[in-house]
């Protein structure tokens, strides 16, 4: 494989400058399958909502590289032995980390393939490219399925406080406009360390995670699960769905080769091979939104107005609760919209639909958050917070939410 050498570093409007560290890194970046992810939105529809959020998984993958290095070098310094192989690893890993998202992001998760969780499919994408680049990224394989001995290497790519967080914490703030979720990263980075193999966060750090763990609450109730937001997230599953539905009726269809591909089959774990692995590679937000400004005319009325839906940004209304949806008033909704538009009961259920939204900030209960004390002891971040609230973010917080169309749909 030939290496060019024009190109060393990256200019990141929230770090600045990125190095590229060595040749396999920089290969890796050229390569068509991590290429692929500048055209995968790094927070699926929610530029609908906040117009700036127009950035991708590519810039997500560089940064969270970044910060690894820069956490690599705290450490260090810090006296925990992290050989050039791990660190080369540690890079591999998180640079990676994301390359199995489809289109749209956690949007569109499981709509094109089922069973299968985007984290199965970048390990699939890195043991193929691990096949291609001889063995080289055997040892970033190794962190990123925890099998490692090296416990804290793991917990720096995948973890309550991982680089992977630290930087869409904070790059989703800055492109989003929403300043509740910005953090102070490399703050958090210089407060970490390493006991009884774990990463763990120094003691003076202890504000900093709070603030991390309180712009994290802020964040999935202001912007990831914003209710506009999941209205277009919701209307977007529905409209692979139908598509689904009218090519197993043997409806005329146009969108590209590769999505066909997709709706057509129906894809798991467990014929998920490289043939498919492949095809994946081929498809991004290109091929789904120019299929909806397609099908935006498609005879199908249902596909049609959902199309139409979300390209003029004319969305359902949303009604988010505490408590379960009432039955009477979600039926109204139902049935009003049924004998306006002479609809079945299942295409009336794309349009008017109910569910439920969890969300917890901090989890006890996995991959805690531990603080290292002076004395040396090691404490769960809500025990040693004098915050309430830090308790209160472990609980997990459930919503449930109505949707239904607008009076001019």
């Amino acid at each position: 494989m030939t290496t060019s050498k024009k190109l060393k570093i990256f200019n990141d409007p929230i770090y600045g400058f990125i190095r590229i560290p060595n040749a396999l890194i920089f290969d890796l970046i050229a390569h068509p399958y991590f290429q692929r992810l500048r055209r995968i939105s790094q927070m699926g529809l929610s530029y609908l909502v906040y117009p700036g959020a127009h950035h991708t998984r590519f810039h997500h993958a560089l940064g969270s590289m970044h910060l690894m290095q820069q956490a690599i070098q705290i450490l260090r310094f810090k006296g925990i032995t992290i050989a050039e192989a791990e660190e080369e690893g540690l890079l591999c890993a998180i640079l990676l980390h994301d390359i199995g998202h489809g289109p749209f992001s956690h949007a569109m998760e499981h709509s094109l393939v089922h069973g299968i969780s985007h984290e199965q499919i970048s390990l699939l994408f890195m043991q193929e490219l691990n096949r291609s680049f001889n063995g080289s990224l055997t040892l970033a394989i190794e962190i990123f399925e925890s099998k490692y001995h090296k416990k804290f290497l793991n917990q720096l790519v995948s973890s309550q406080l991982d680089m992977d967080r630290l930087d869409y914490l904070k790059r989703d703030s800055f492109y989003t406009g929403v300043a509740e979720g910005n953090i102070n990263a490399e703050r958090l980075i210089t407060m970490l360390n390493v006991a009884e193999g774990n990463l763990v966060v120094e003691e003076k750090g202890i504000y900093s995670v709070e603030k991390f763990l309180m712009a994290r609450r802020f964040m999935y109730w202001q912007v990831y699960l914003h209710k506009t937001g999941l209205v277009a997230e919701q209307l977007l599953i529905r409209i692979l769905k139908r598509a689904k539905m009218l090519l197993s009726e043997k409806k005329p269809l146009e969108c590209s080769e590769n999505l066909l591909f997709f709706i057509r089959q129906d894809i798991g774990l467990q014929n998920f091979g490289v043939d498919v692995l492949r095809t994946f590679a081929k498809i991004d937000d290109v091929d789904v939104l120019a299929a909806i400004k397609k099908w935006q005319d498609h005879p199908d009325f249902v596909l049609s107005q959902l199309c139409q839906m979300v390209l003029n940004r004319r969305l359902l209304n949303i009604k988010l609760k505490n408590k379960p949806i009432d039955t009477e008033k979600f039926e109204n909704h139902f049935q009003k919209f049924k004998i306006a538009h002479g609809l079945s009961d299942d295409e009336t259920s794309y349009f008017v639909f109910s569910g439920v939204i969890e969300n917890q900030a901090y989890n006890r209960e996995n991959q805690n958050i531990n603080i290292l004390r002076k004395t040396g002891k090691l404490t769960d971040v809500a025990k040693a917070s004098d915050q309430l609230n830090l308790k209160a973010l472990s609980k997990t917080v459930t919503k449930y939410y109505m949707c239904y169309p607008k009076e001019s749909v």
